[in-house]
């Protein structure tokens, strides 16, 4: 079990709609969290396709409270249409926001996450990826491969840093009722099926913090 009361975790995306459901139940756990997106009053202003942002972030948080013991990544962009008519820029965004600058920010996090498992404590970090990641999808060809590549780096740095007491999870729910779909980079959704709950989304997740659990399928949602 890890308990979240005193936990200092970063939620990276948490002016957005599961990103802040995930922020305010941390809170409730007990966590103090920092939260940080790329625009919205109230939060860390940052930018995941910025090679020093995710750097500068960590450094501001370990400047402020003197410790990192989480990290949540719900930051995220879209895009919709043929794979035949993705601009450059586009692709470029998927892959800076969803893979990219995630996996600069785990890296960047890791030497504090060390720290905090030395001083006894549970560190964690969590991506979402979602379930493009296992079935990529006609219509979201450059987003399933974005997310995706998140995935493998999560799978393949988990073996890695289980030595050294940092935990990471991977989750991948299936479409979740938030705003993302509505603000796509390039495109316009498609008529999506019946949408999970990102309350329950958000509940599951954390849950999952809390009992130590190393992967969240879409299964698991």
């Amino acid at each position: 079990m890890t308990a979240l009361s005193g936990a200092v975790v970063l939620v990276v995306g948490a002016s957005g709609g599961l990103g802040s459901r995930l922020a305010d139940r941390l809170v409730a756990s007990g966590a103090i969290v920092a939260r940080a997106g790329h625009s919205a009053d109230g939060v860390i202003r940052t930018d995941l396709r910025e090679t020093t942002g995710p750097r500068d972030l960590i450094a501001e948080v370990v400047a402020e409270h003197g410790r990192l013991d989480g990290v949540v990544i719900a930051a995220g962009v879209v895009a919709f249409g043929p794979a035949s008519e993705l601009a450059d820029s586009a692709v470029e965004e998927l892959f800076d926001v969803n893979a990219i600058g995630p996996i600069r920010l785990i890296r960047d996090a890791f030497p504090f996450l060390v720290v905090s498992a030395q001083a006894g404590r549970d560190p964690f970090v969590v991506t979402l990826s979602g379930v493009v990641a296992e079935s990529p999808t006609a219509g979201l060809a450059a987003y399933s491969a974005s997310k995706a590549a998140l995935a493998s780096f999560v799978t393949a740095a988990s073996r890695e840093f289980r030595r050294s007491g940092v935990r990471l999870v991977d989750a991948r729910p299936g479409h979740t009722a938030t705003a993302l779909s509505e603000h796509p980079i390039a495109g316009s959704a498609p008529a999506f099926g019946a949408a999970l709950d990102p309350d329950a989304v958000a509940d599951r997740i954390v849950r999952a913090i809390v009992e130590g659990e190393r992967d969240l399928p879409s299964g698991s949602f």
